[in-house]
């Protein structure tokens, strides 16, 4: 089967992120195992989603893991020109949902699964394909805690985001999380009587909005843009009307880290003022939405090296937006950013990829594969 008629059938499936995932999840397996791989399907604590990992090649040496994702993000942009679940063909590009982001690096993986089981892989090629990405990474810690179990601790791993397929060594860490703050409603005209939510909440944004300021004077790593750890106040809901004491606000945070800077770390402060209201009388619930590290991996490792040669191009030092490969680098496997397609692309109407980042896709890792045969 070709990269794109994989690709039409992927983009069919609308996978939307905390949606369950069975039926793309079966079409995939149905299609691995029709190649030769081993599959094991990993149900998430959910219930109602799974990872996906395959091998093609020896388990019992290390190899390399193609890492990319199967959620993507809800299409509900109006701008749409057809419909985002429906793959549409038009002067080399390919349109729809996740086209770059990433089933489209998942469609050529998967197109070039037939040529990898044809060589006599002497090392293995694992696909390992999560859920969920796009809440914050929920999915594929779970699938990364049974690796030992099935196969031996890979080389490498090379995770699929659109990158315009050139390699990315390095990315921010990411933390979120959600403030829930309950006061006492009341009359408007008798504040003494009420616990206004909203003001309390606005103690936790003077707090984050100092946090980032703070965070902006330095530390500083010079590869990434903005060169500085952040931190934002996403949103904000409370209040029912105006002359009515508004008896819950809700707030999220994000903080996006640096190299070597612990995201959930930035956002203690946010998180200490929060929990200093209770003495007033409020009820705080603090909720971790997500946290993933930074990603980190020097010039002078063998898989730059090697990314550098599948791709003839050196690998870029870093980007800002987050992937899975810093959980990988995490669990002591090293890992790389490096897909088809392009980021900007992502998360907007008429999303789409080249044909012939498909096809280039497809044969870099051919290439590899070809340097793992005997």
């Amino acid at each position: 089967m070709q990269a794109v008629e994989i690709l039409e059938h992927l983009v069919a499936f609308p996978s939307v992120v905390g949606s369950p995932n069975d039926a793309i999840v079966e079409w995939i397996r149905a299609y691995v195992e029709s190649c030769g791989a081993r599959i094991t399907i990993l149900p998430g604590p959910e219930g109602d989603r799974s990872n996906l990992f395959a091998t093609i090649g020896p388990v019992d040496v290390p190899g390399y893991i193609l890492s990319g994702h199967m959620d993507v993000v809800a299409a509900n942009e109006p701008a749409w020109s057809s419909d985002p679940f429906t793959l549409r063909a038009e002067a080399g590009r390919l349109f729809g949902r996740g086209t770059s982001d990433m089933k489209g690096f998942l469609a050529a993986a998967l197109a070039a699964l037939p040529a990898l089981a044809a060589r006599p892989l002497a090392r293995p090629i694992h696909l390992a394909f999560s859920y969920d990405e796009e809440a914050g990474c929920r999915g594929v810690p779970h699938m990364i805690k049974h690796l030992p179990e099935l196969c031996a601790r890979p080389e490498g791993a090379i995770i699929g985001e659109p990158s315009n397929l050139r390699a990315i060594r390095a990315h921010k860490g990411k933390a979120a999380a959600r403030v829930e703050i309950r006061g006492r409603a009341g009359h408007s005209s008798r504040p003494d009587q009420g616990l206004n939510a909203i003001h309390a909440m606005a103690d936790v944004l003077a707090e984050a909005v100092a946090s980032a300021e703070r965070l902006a004077r330095g530390s500083f790593d010079a590869a990434f843009e903005p060169a500085y750890s952040s931190l934002q106040v996403g949103t904000i809901k409370g209040g029912q009307a105006v002359n009515i004491i508004p008896d819950l606000c809700i707030a999220e945070f994000e903080a996006r880290a640096i190299s070597g800077v612990s995201p959930s770390g930035l956002l203690a402060s946010v998180k200490a003022k929060a929990e200093s209201l209770r003495s007033h009388g409020l009820d705080v619930n603090w909720e971790p939405m997500s946290d993933y590290p930074a990603l980190s991996l020097p010039a002078e490792a063998p898989l730059a090296k090697l990314l550098a040669k599948l791709t003839g191009q050196e690998p870029l030092a870093a980007v800002s937006y987050g992937t899975e490969a810093g959980l990988y680098q995490a669990a002591g496997i090293d890992a790389i950013i490096c897909g088809p397609g392009d980021i900007a692309r992502a998360h907007r109407s008429d999303e789409f990829i080249l044909v012939d980042e498909l096809m280039a896709c497809q044969a870099m890792i051919e290439a590899l594969g070809d340097r793992l045969a005997v």
